[in-house]
């Protein structure tokens, strides 16, 4: 390996490691380099032996270009509603037998399949933006020593030698609207460009037309990527989102627990009656968790709240009397509001807060 290709591969090199992506290897000889081929005759005039004679044969070797774009990790990246710089990450690798300089596109579907979410497409994710990793550190970091972004006119690899690697970043925002289950799908595409100054993007590469030369011509030799076609002179892969977020509802029940008249056999809801009620918020259909869910509950002006009657349970979805009423914590009374810290409502799950009181 050349001290060049060391340089480029550089930090680099324990990222890819460490995300267990498998590199490809540029095809066989570099680019420009001369075969030299000596035929030799040997002969005898009678029985004497005579003096060799030789011929050779110079060919230059030609380009061939060939770049690949990968994936990171075959999953889906999963997000939540409102979400920065969410990332996706892929491999962009050259396998010419020469240095070429590589320019970087990132696209968004509209509509259609996406590659790991198990659904289709339906929205797009914001201010997405192309990163390069260059601190060395596994993983996409912003800000003063992070990773570097490859701003508008800048979004190309400079000069990237023979089995070159970088890894790329796609990094976007989800908005706050979203909901659970949407999904967005990306796509990074490469494409060969000469090489030559550096600092310099190049022009974008295509084959060297016509019958072989006595020079170094250009032989498109890349395969179809996910976004477009074989020996186009690019490479292209796919990533996707998935917003995993909570589904919450919630409801509120109201039952007569006694009345003065009656007590507790067939009780009504007249003046002196204790009442309860029970607000429950469900996650049943969620895929995460929501976390630091409260209730706010303001007491009619006719009720009058029973004292350190509120309570916070866990309960199934149904949120019926029998589930609501039990022994928990969390519920508070201030002013003339009820509230209750319900903390984290799993997936599948639900809690409730409950409270008595009495109409007046």
């Amino acid at each position: 390996m050349t001290n060049k290709l060391k340089k480029l591969v550089g930090a680099s090199a324990v990222v890819i490691a460490a995300m267990g992506v498998t590199p490809v290897f540029a095809a066989g000889t570099d680019a420009g380099s001369t075969i030299t081929n000596v035929a030799t005759v040997s002969y005898s005039v009678g029985a004497v032996q005579q003096n060799d004679i030789t011929d050779d044969d110079v060919i230059t070797v030609d380009r061939k270009v060939n770049l690949v774009v990968t994936e990171v990790g075959a999953s889906t990246t999963s997000v939540v509603p409102g979400q920065t710089s969410a990332v996706t990450t892929f491999t962009v690798q050259n396998t010419s037998n020469a240095t070429i300089d590589i320019g970087l596109s990132a696209a968004q579907l509209t509509g259609g399949a996406a590659p790991f979410a198990g659904g289709n497409d339906n929205f797009n994710i914001s201010s997405l933006a192309i990163w390069r990793e260059t601190n060395g550190t596994a993983g996409f970091q912003s800000g003063v020593g992070g990773d570097t972004l490859l701003t508008a006119g800048n979004q190309y690899l400079d000069e990237v030698a023979e089995d070159g690697i970088a890894t790329i970043y796609i990094v976007g925002n989800v908005a706050l609207t979203q909901v659970n289950g949407d999904i967005a799908a990306v796509s990074l595409t490469g494409t060969a460009k000469a090489p030559g100054t550096a600092g310099t993007e190049g022009a974008a590469l295509t084959a060297t037309a016509g019958a072989n030369t006595a020079g170094v011509d250009t032989v498109l030799a890349d395969v179809a990527g996910t976004d477009d076609a074989a020996i186009d002179g690019k490479h292209s892969a796919r990533d996707d989102y998935k917003v995993n977020a909570p589904v919450l509802t919630v409801s509120k029940i109201s039952w007569v627990i006694d009345d003065p008249i009656n007590g507790t056999t067939n009780p009504k809801m007249i003046p002196g009656a204790t009442i309860g009620y029970c607000i429950t918020v469900s996650n049943a259909s969620g895929s995460a968790a929501a976390t630091s869910v409260s209730i706010s509950d303001p007491v009619p002006g006719q009720v009058l709240y029973t004292t350190s009657s509120a309570q916070v349970v866990s309960t199934g979805p149904s949120g019926t009397p029998a589930t609501c009423s039990g022994t928990g914590a969390g519920g508070t009374y201030a002013g003339t509001t009820v509230t209750g810290a319900l903390g984290t409502v799993a997936s599948g799950s639900s809690k409730s807060l409950w409270f008595t009181g009495v109409i007046q």
